[in-house]
């Protein structure tokens, strides 16, 4: 389907409202988080507050941040990422906060640990290990790495201790309090693409043998006491979000469930410990999940547990953005009329879009209307700050 607006109609799905614990959407479009590298020294600054605002003014019912360091010497190795500790960045973060409400939006921060992936986007203090769990980057496959840093990544590390295992959730439950006091409506968790939290879940990264690892139930321990944590630091009302994907960045062909009864085990784990809306990582949000049932990655996760979900991935591109660096051009395809019937049979809850929100600020404003999606333009969709 071409990005011609006459053949397209929005479906009424996508501006319904939705309460999540304490936080009411006014529709179930998601800006997905993106790092942005624009936070010099952590610090989001004006510019940032800007880019988040702008997004709230086009009507997008909830913005995710980009990835937001917690406060542990190795978990995000980009000084200008941004981080939710020290006074300066939480204070630039409640004026990013209290932009976005202006417009009438709402935020939540993605918090993150990139674990194994440590070193992967600058350069790191060779004294600082990165969190492994058994020591492991994971085994290479399909990766968009470079050859130089897969082979700088390879050689074994010190697993995680157990000292390290609690300042790493004390870490996260401390960064989730930081937020909820800068004013935003919620938490997200980054416990996908083979970083900390998924390194995990994946047996292929986490062979320990003590109560962290072993069958699926242990390798869920963690990213679910991470979880379980925030809960109890942040109280009842603010809402908790987890980013899960199958795919790692060390290998977009691995899997950490190979069956949605795997899969259920994860989740259900996850949503004991205070998860209320899976966010499901996925290149196409479209592709199903497993053999034998068309049901995408976000159906399964509401199908197993009973939260909510939201699906993400390519909505609006014809191919993913990796791919496209790859073989050339992503074309704007119209899927938005597929996102709506997914939502409107319930499939998933909320639809997260990425790329398309660089390209249109007002993107809810555009699929309300029905005008036609921004043409594919590399600097556009991969774009700055703007």
């Amino acid at each position: 389907m071409d990005n011609d607006s006459s053949t397209r109609t929005t479906h009424p799905a996508l501006f319904e409202p939705l309460t999540v614990r304490g936080l009411e959407l006014p529709n179930r479009i998601v800006m997905s988080a993106m790092t942005r590298s624009s936070s010099p020294e952590g610090v989001p600054g004006a510019d940032v507050a800007r880019y988040y605002a702008r997004r709230a003014a086009g009507g997008t019912g909830l913005i995710v941040t980009e990835g937001v360091a917690i406060d542990h010497p190795a978990a995000v190795d980009n000084p200008r990422v941004p981080r939710m500790y020290g006074d300066a960045a939480l204070a630039g973060w409640r004026s990013v906060v209290d932009e976005v409400h202006a417009a009438g939006g709402k935020i939540i921060p993605q918090l993150w640990h990139v674990g194994p992936l440590w070193g992967a986007m600058s350069e790191v203090d060779p004294q600082i290990t990165p969190m492994r769990p058994s020591g492991l980057w994971g085994t290479p496959g399909t990766t968009s790495y470079s050859d130089e840093y897969v082979a700088q990544s390879l050689p074994m590390t010190e697993p995680m201790t157990e000292s390290d295992i609690d300042a790493v959730i004390a870490a996260f439950a401390q960064a989730a309090v930081n937020a909820a006091e800068a004013g935003f409506d919620g938490v997200a968790v980054h416990g996908g693409h083979g970083y900390l939290l998924d390194s995990f879940l994946w047996s292929d990264t986490n062979r320990r043998d003590d109560r962290w690892g072993g069958d699926l139930d242990a390798r869920t321990r963690f990213p679910a006491e991470v979880v379980r944590a925030i809960r109890g630091a942040v109280g009842a009302d603010l809402p908790i979000f987890f980013r899960f994907s199958q795919h790692k960045q060390q290998d977009y062909t691995a899997r950490i469930a190979e069956t949605p009864e795997e899969l259920g085990v994860i989740l259900r784990a996850l949503t004991d410990a205070g998860v209320d809306v899976f966010d499901a990582s996925i290149r196409r949000f479209d592709l199903p999940a497993f053999d034998g049932s068309d049901l995408s990655l976000a159906g399964w996760a509401k199908k197993l547990t009973g939260a909510l979900s939201m699906a993400v991935g390519s909505v609006g591109l014809g191919k993913p953005m990796r791919d496209s660096r790859i073989e050339g051009a992503a074309p704007v395809v119209d899927n938005i009329g597929e996102v709506g019937r997914r939502l409107g049979s319930a499939e998933f809850d909320l639809i997260a879009i990425g790329r398309m929100h660089l390209a249109d600020p007002e993107l809810a404003t555009t699929l309300r209307g029905g005008a036609p999606l921004t043409p594919f333009d590399r600097a556009v969709h991969e774009g700055s700050l703007v």
